[in-house]
């Protein structure tokens, strides 16, 4: 079921398998963004698939993906995932704000602000105790949408990846 925005232009929904071939762009772009800043791989289109539908087949355990469109049109124009998981420091669940995506021509608009708004919605029925999240130190663009949303931006841990 869509969720009307804050702007009603907007409409944010929780992805279902109808919506995987509009969401499948937005992800390679998200993809895209981070291979040339961070030099991450590309991963492939059946990746990327096998996971959006890992949420749909599971979201109470897996996590949700929500995509954001143009509700005149129906343009789909963002995306963000949310996985669940736990935190002892916290003693409950918690939610990762994995990814937040808007294609480059609807930044600048205040439509992050209401995604991060969704996501923590989301959250907070799933009984999750914090919404968290991170993006590049470069990116200073997110940064910006993130120190005003609110969160505590932390200075205390450092974010480290191992290669399996």
């Amino acid at each position: 079921m869509a969720t009307p925005a804050v702007e009603s232009r907007w409409t944010i929904e929780i992805v279902n398998e109808n919506d995987l071939i509009d969401l499948l762009p937005l992800m390679k772009a998200y993809c895209e963004f981070y291979n040339q800043t961070e030099q991450i791989p590309l991963t492939t289109d059946d990746a990327l698939m096998s996971l959006s539908r890992a949420f749909i087949i599971n979201p109470t355990n897996e996590g949700i993906q929500l995509i954001v469109r143009d509700s005149k049109n129906r343009t789909p124009i963002g995306f963000a995932t949310i996985f669940w998981s736990w935190s002892t420091l916290h003693g409950g669940r918690i939610a990762i704000m994995n990814d937040l995506f808007l294609s480059e021509q609807y930044r600048g608009q205040g439509i992050a602000d209401i995604v991060i708004t969704e996501c923590a919605q989301k959250a907070r029925e799933h009984g999750a105790l914090l919404l968290t999240w991170e993006t590049s130190v470069d990116n200073k663009r997110a940064q910006a949408v993130y120190n005003r949303s609110g969160a505590s931006k932390s200075h205390r841990w450092l974010h480290y990846t191992l290669p399996l």
